[in-house]
């Protein structure tokens, strides 16, 4: 980790975030690392250099000498770079290179990241320093809120955290999405006491493969602790209202184990077991709260009913979360949605600091310590389409307020000039530091949960379910889709206007066209579905004839131009859906889920049988 430029600016150690002028030492961190942001970042630059000085890929493109002759080489020969281009030195590591080819320390285990242009899953390589930066990051968020929620340590935080998948590459490297990585390493099983992060979830419950188990442990944790909550929350937003609706549906059986201070028989996990045996007693009085407000009619505003003392929700609703904060807010009772934290597979980038704030004004600090940042800029001439270099790149301090950007960053564990693929608007400044607003992921078209699927994908995914149509004379004419976010959990919709034969369409032919497209689409969305059941089965919904010409005719009348008017692939809720409702004339869903397998397309079929054969899991749906 990165030192601090100065022992009065050196953050509190992780886990001791609770001592006396801790919280006052992190805030002063954050004010001395934004006000020197550009001294920072060259120091950063240095480091990371110095540090992987023996990767080949930094020698291939000549990086090497002194300090300054190394940044002065990075600066002019370093290209921008996607997933792409990286995946074959990626490939040798995970197929058991241990050479330095990325990093000059040795790759600890992959991350695994949500999909690439091609929607399977990245395999972001990341070094054991990576842990002790994401702790620093989280080591820093309760200094910030406690400055606009006090009394933070007066009580417990129900926060629904999950582990997933995980699986061996070839070479014996572990590869696990970065959250499953940091719930399982010391720096969080291990953490010392602090009230400030009382969590009502035990660590068995969190780590528990098995998605039912895990849920029904720590909601039930949750409700013991119902008087001592306040704060709730999970890390997206769709991971909070999928742990609402199993409250919804399981309510009944969770009282009566608070009743009897019996576990329900069908959590057969024995650690989770033990650990929710240490809190769970008898209690008839609990048991008939919790009843009273479960068993009403309305479900509005339960989360202020049921844990009375919470202060606010901490759920990510930016970008394709923020779909969801209408219904956060009919369960939430008016309660504050709070956005803490920017991070990603690739990197933790940095906080909100100001968390408090509308989920429409939550603007990110990036803060300069955590890697090299550099940013593309997105000219409104060109859109951003024109093929960039890295002599576009602009640095850190550099960035221009209400100017779009793609981030782009160069990481202590062996991404050089990363494109990560987030559009971001600089929002302000603290002191030299941008703050941005997430604008949105580039070329995502849907996204439901941590699946992103973009147009070319979801194209050629509906030309291969419209051949089921071909037998009966039909053809489709137009399509469009959009998430929907009012179903728990949501679903991809999509909106079918066909020319039709003769004969008939049955129901089922439709039904099979729902899963054709649900087969094509992405590793990442069918785990959703399949194994997370973070995603609900498509829907077909098919419109009457001349409904895309009334869309035209939508767009036309808001200013757009007859001659440049393409049907879109993706809408959102709004005028253009409800337009669409209005002329459906059928709906179908897929009847079963599509086929998925932990096993990871870019690896051949030794590597496959590898993954099998040396320490693959298999998560409980």
């Amino acid at each position: 980790m990165p030192e601090a430029p100065s022992a009065k600016t050196t953050p509190p150690a992780r886990g001791g975030a609770f001592a006396p002028g801790a919280h006052r030492e992190a805030l002063q961190f954050i004010e001395h690392v934004t006000a020197n942001a550009g001294k920072v970042q060259r120091r950063v630059l240095a480091e990371i250099l110095s540090q992987n000085a023996p990767a080949e890929y930094l020698r291939r493109y000549g990086v090497s000498g002194s300090a300054d002759a190394a940044v002065e080489a990075f600066r002019r020969l370093v290209p921008l770079v996607t997933y792409e281009a990286l995946q074959p030195d990626i490939l040798r590591i995970a197929n058991g290179d241990t050479s330095p080819i990325l990093s000059g320390k040795p790759i600890s285990e992959f991350l695994t990241s949500s999909g690439t242009s091609g929607g399977e899953r990245k395999l972001m390589p990341t070094i054991a320093d990576e842990l002790d930066r994401r702790s620093l990051l989280y080591s820093l968020q309760m200094p910030v809120m406690s400055q606009s929620v006090p009394g933070l340590d007066k009580g417990k935080a129900m926060y629904l955290l999950f582990v997933k998948a995980e699986s061996r590459t070839p070479g014996g490297l572990v590869a696990r999405p970065v959250l499953t990585s940091y719930y399982r390493s010391r720096q969080f099983l291990e953490r010392p006491h602090d009230p400030y992060t009382e969590y009502t979830s035990p660590n068995e419950a969190i780590l528990c493969v098995d998605s039912y188990q895990s849920m029904y442990a720590q909601l039930l944790c949750g409700l013991v602790h119902r008087a001592d909550v306040l704060r709730v929350g999970a890390v997206f937003a769709s991971g909070f209202l999928r742990a609402i609706r199993f409250l919804e549906k399981h309510w009944p059986r969770l009282c009566r184990d608070v009743r009897t201070g019996a576990l329900d028989p069908e959590i057969t996990d024995r650690g989770v077991r033990d650990a929710v045996g240490r809190v769970l007693r008898a209690d008839p009085a609990l048991a008939d709260e919790i009843e009273a407000e479960c068993g009403r009619a309305s479900w509005e505003g339960i989360i202020r009913r049921l844990w009375p003392r919470t202060k606010y929700i901490d759920v990510i609703v930016t970008g394709a979360m923020s779909q969801y904060i209408p219904t956060l807010e009919f369960y939430g009772g008016g309660l504050p949605l709070a956005c803490t934290m920017y991070a990603s597979s690739e990197c933790y980038f940095g906080l909100n600091l100001n968390p408090m704030c509308k989920p429409s004004d939550v603007a990110y600090t990036l803060i300069p310590t955590m890697c090299y940042f550099e940013f593309l800029p997105l000219h409104s001439g060109n859109g951003g389409k024109a093929e960039p270099s890295h002599r576009d790149l602009v640095g850190l301090v550099d960035v221009k307020l209400g100017h779009d950007y793609e981030l782009v960053v160069t990481t202590y564990s062996g991404l050089y000039r990363y494109r990560v693929g987030d559009v971001l608007r600089v929002a302000g400044f603290k002191n030299e530091a941008p703050m941005f607003e997430f604008i949105r992921r580039r070329n995502v078209a849907l996204s439901i949960d941590s699946d992103k699927t973009d147009e070319t994908e979801l194209h050629a995914a509906v030309s291969g379910a419209v051949q089921h149509l071909a037998p009966f004379g039909a053809s489709l004419v137009e399509y469009t889709s959009y998430a929907d976010a009012a179903t728990i959990p949501g679903h991809y919709v999509l909106f079918w206007e066909l020319r039709v034969g003769s004969t008939a369409v049955p129901a089922s032919v439709f039904e099979d066209c729902c899963l054709s497209v649900e087969e094509a689409l992405n590793s990442v969305y069918r785990q959703c579905r399949a194994c997370d059941k973070s995603i609900g089965p498509l829907e077909i919904r098919v419109v009457s004839e001349g409904t895309f010409d009334k869309l035209m005719d939508y767009a036309i009348s808001g200013g757009a131009s007859i001659n440049q008017y393409k049907a879109p692939r993706c809408v959102r809720p709004g005028p253009v859906v409800d337009l669409l409702d209005a002329r459906v004339q059928g709906r179908y869903f897929s009847p079963k889920c599509p086929k998925w397998s932990p096993g990871n397309k870019q690896w051949n079929a030794a590597g496959r049988e590898a993954l099998t054969n040396n320490g693959g899991t298999t998560p409980a749906v």
